[in-house]
């Protein structure tokens, strides 16, 4: 399984394609360096590096991919488990359609969830820079390869799946390359992206604001919520240690549909889940 993550290994952060990788599960502090990977049958990590991590992708029968941010405390194993059910359920569907390819942002593993809750908004924040560095990585190459006379271009559809807390980082990653890295704006690099149980606050995708910025890069943007989300509920609850009081995206949908730019759809979960 090929992933991308800014967690730290225990040894040097100095890129080298093909050494082994391990993560230092005991340092949850986001790196500024990003890692392109790939996760073994045996369980054995092995370093890629970017260009050749592209090319790889490039190179497969999938016809699109989709990028998973996981929520909050999950560490890689997790993660990686995750991540290998949306492959079977994509699979079963069509197994050359869709390659998952998860993003791994470095989550605490605390005794106690509100400590885990704050440490990984801290981590969710501060993992922005190191993402957008990893957007500009596939820019750059894209550009190159369109550049060059004779080669085709790779024409795979990106899409974006987000989970709780991977909303956060989605938010501040499109901010945070918008703002540094893009003085002619955000290009139009998902085809669908899909915000599940998204722990930001329900006004925070209105136009203007800084969600915004996920529709302003996708095509399609669907929201799934469900005001039975009981982590949403305690999620809410936890922000008013910091006097934020607004509900959660994933618990209500968007607060004014009006003010919420036209290529958003939201999905009521409710149906489903009092089956």
């Amino acid at each position: 399984m090929l992933f991308i993550t800014n967690r730290f290994p225990k040894t040097s952060i100095q890129t080298r394609a093909g050494r082994k990788f391990e993560f230092d599960l005991k340092n949850n502090a986001p790196s500024n360096s990003v890692f392109f990977c790939e996760r073994h049958a045996d369980g054995t990590i092995t370093e890629v590096g970017g260009m050749n991590f592209l090319t790889r992708i490039r190179e497969t029968n999938y016809r699109q991919v989709l990028l998973y941010l996981h929520g909050f405390s999950n560490l890689p194993d997790a993660v990686f488990e995750g991540a290998g059910e949306f492959q079977q359920l994509c699979a079963a569907k069509d197994r050359n359609e869709i390659l998952v390819i998860p993003v791994i942002w470095p989550c605490d593993d605390d005794a106690g969830i509100v400590q885990d809750y704050w440490d990984d908004q801290k981590s969710a924040d501060a993992s922005a820079s190191s993402l957008s560095r990893a957007l500009s990585i596939f820019l750059k190459w894209r550009d190159a390869r369109e550049s060059e006379p004779g080669t085709a271009p790779c024409l795979k559809r990106i899409n974006m799946l987000a989970h709780s807390m991977g909303n956060r980082v989605l938010r501040e990653t499109l901010y945070t390359w918008n703002r540094y890295d893009l003085p002619s704006g955000l290009p139009l690099i998902f085809r669908n992206t899909f915000l599940i149980a998204a722990d930001i606050e329900n006004e925070s995708i209105h136009r203007g604001e800084k969600a915004s910025l996920i529709c302003d890069a996708s095509r399609n943007v669907v929201v799934y919520f469900a005001s039975d989300d009981l982590a949403l509920r305690a999620s809410k609850a936890s922000n008013l240690k910091n006097k934020i009081a607004s509900r959660r995206l994933g618990h209500t949908g968007p607060e004014n549909m009006d003010l919420t730019p036209k290529n958003v759809y939201v999905v009521d979960c409710d149906d489903v889940n009092n089956l």
